[in-house]
């Protein structure tokens, strides 16, 4: 069975560290904590897991902080986990499994990464992440925030989920802080650090400076199309935010320039023809986000309720309000089985349109 070393930075975390470590003890083969700088009872809750218990100065960087933790593990694999990360027990078993089954080959596991939930508990938003590496030496963090590790060699997919229970507020303005200074330093910006500089801004309501950030990121060629597509969806909200409509309609159909319709661009399609009272044209795009394709391994941001329930809403809501009334009615049946069980029905047959 393969060893694995669960590397993390912690600080401030005396609400959550428990709780994420009692999910995953009895399942790794050693816990290493660097922690950047707590004034809580962190360290003192990590000492009851593991000896291995650092300080790592903190350096507006969180990738040379996962890879300080790194640099002290020891095992054959090495993992990562925030402090508000679970592994769920129902999954516990399947892990050990995976453990067992892991060739020596393999250089990155891929775990799902459930990190918004419904009032039922199911997940609203997921994707994967780069989650286990080989521990040898050639697979490290890069990126001052929204830290990643290249895939490279042998990557296996697990659909072994992790779940993101936030116990405590994040600091909202510490992601743009660090890209700020990242600009004041002269640093230069790659596809992946304005594309999230982007999102930072957007979220941040600087939603002219954002677009521009979000418009040279989708001028890059060596970006990622994933991150193009999600990209052109936030310059479309910056395009509404300044009340330039057009333009934001221009960057949703930019998206489907770059790849296959995701049903993320066709719900956005339909809800800009449906505000504006065009309901066949709404109409179209939210049948199409009911017959979008899902790539879970993808490595995008996946909006689960677009793939099922909020197209089927939407769709009743303007079969509704066009008088088509059996039609609406379907949509509305079709949403509630959605509900019940999370995710469109196998087989299901759409209304027809008219």
């Amino acid at each position: 069975m393969a060893s694995v070393s669960l590397c993390m930075i912690v600080r401030d975390e005396e609400a959550s560290l428990g709780r994420c470590l009692d999910s995953v003890c009895r399942l790794v083969d050693e816990i290493v904590l660097a922690d950047t700088g707590s004034s809580d009872r962190t360290k003192e809750i990590g000492l009851q897991y593991t000896k291995a218990v650092y300080d790592c100065p903190w350096e507006d960087d969180f990738s040379a902080a996962r890879n300080y933790a790194f640099s002290k593990a020891s095992c054959q694999y090495w993992m990562w986990m925030d402090a508000d990360d679970v592994l769920p027990e129902a999954y516990q078993k399947a892990f050990l499994e995976m453990k067992g089954r892991l060739r020596e080959d393999t250089d990155i596991v891929m775990m799902p990464y459930h990190t918004a939930f419904d009032g039922e508990g199911r997940p609203t938003f997921t994707y994967f992440r780069e989650r286990i590496v080989r521990g040898n030496g050639a697979h490290w963090f890069q990126g001052r925030v929204h830290e990643a590790i290249p895939l490279e060699g042998r990557v296996q997919y697990v659909d072994i989920p992790l779940e993101h229970r936030r116990v405590k507020e994040a600091d909202s303005g510490r992601n743009l802080r660090i890209y700020r200074r990242m600009q004041e330093e002269g640093e230069a910006f790659g596809p992946r650090e304005l594309y999230y500089f982007g999102r930072e801004l957007y979220y941040h309501g600087q939603y002219q400076e954002a677009a521009e950030v979000l418009e040279e990121h989708l001028g890059r060629r060596d970006a990622w199309v994933e991150n193009q597509i999600d990209a052109t969806r936030i310059l479309a909200y910056c395009r509404y935010a300044l009340g330039e409509e057009e333009q934001a309609l221009g960057a949703l159909l930019w998206g489907l320039s770059l790849d296959v319709p995701r049903a993320e661009t066709c719900c956005g399609l339909g809800r800009h023809f449906l505000d504006r009272g065009r309901l066949s044209q709404a109409q179209y795009w939210f049948r199409q986000a009911l017959q979008a394709g899902k790539n879970p391994r993808s490595g995008a941001f996946i909006q689960e309720e677009c793939y099922g329930l909020y197209p089927a809403m939407a769709l009743a809501d303007c079969c509704q309000r066009m008088g088509e009334l059996r039609e609406a009615e379907r949509y509305r049946q079709l949403a509630a089985q959605i509900r019940e069980g999370g995710t469109l029905p196998a087989g299901s047959s759409l209304p027809d349109s008219g």
